[in-house]
């Protein structure tokens, strides 16, 4: 598959990531707090797929790790706001085993597959290894957010989600520059500027209410 289609489905994946956030701040900027609108959940379902896809045919297992574990979360949450049973059963049971029918295929193609993952001359070990780190605390702020949203009993993004979004985001931007990838530099970038914004927002809000 020709680069440019590669890099398109990156992008696309991106410029979704990046609408959610967007659209989120805009939430939150008119409410004066940080609330969580459920297109925000729709668009990063979306964009997750797309990133998992990009990851595989850029040969990148730290990406696809990182889609792959934050995909169900994101189900959950459309789950939460009572959004996933509004879906028609068809779409649901698509979304639910279109990765499983990615795996299959993976492991269908393991001999040639897993070399290139793990085995990759433009990514050396070390910078594999930042990948995944920066990544798995990427999705820890997912799996911090889904324990504390089951707590509460609705979807929410707390404090800590967007600690941790800015310290896996800033770990990733540095995997980006090295492994120069447009992708994950320029859709970081945004991200981060989002996040200290939403610090800022939680910060003010209990300020003002405390």
């Amino acid at each position: 598959m020709s680069n440019w289609i590669i890099y398109s489905i990156g992008f696309l994946a991106q410029i979704l990531f990046s609408s959610r956030l967007i659209i989120q701040w805009i939430y939150s900027e008119k409410q004066g707090r940080v609330i969580t609108p459920t297109i925000f959940w729709t668009l990063s379902l979306i964009a997750s797929f797309l990133l998992f896809v990009y990851g595989y045919l850029r040969d990148d297992f730290a990406i696809m790790l990182g889609q792959g574990l934050t995909y169900f979360i994101y189900i959950r949450n459309l789950q939460l706001q009572n959004k996933w049973e509004q879906m028609p059963k068809w779409l649901q049971w698509f979304i639910l085993l279109v990765p499983s029918f990615i795996i299959i295929y993976y492991f269908n193609n393991n001999s040639i597959d897993v070399e290139k993952l793990f085995r990759n001359d433009a990514i050396p070990l070390w910078l594999l290894i930042l990948g995944v780190i920066s990544q798995i605390v990427f999705t820890l702020r997912f799996v911090y957010q889904w324990l504390y949203s089951e707590k509460q009993k609705e979807s929410s993004l707390p404090m800590g989600f967007w600690s941790l979004s800015l310290i896996g985001s800033m770990l990733i931007l540095t995997y980006a520059f090295f492994r120069k990838d447009p992708v994950l530099f320029i859709g970081h970038i945004l991200g981060a500027t989002i996040y200290v914004r939403n610090l800022f927002l939680i910060y003010r809000y209990a300020k003002e209410t405390s």
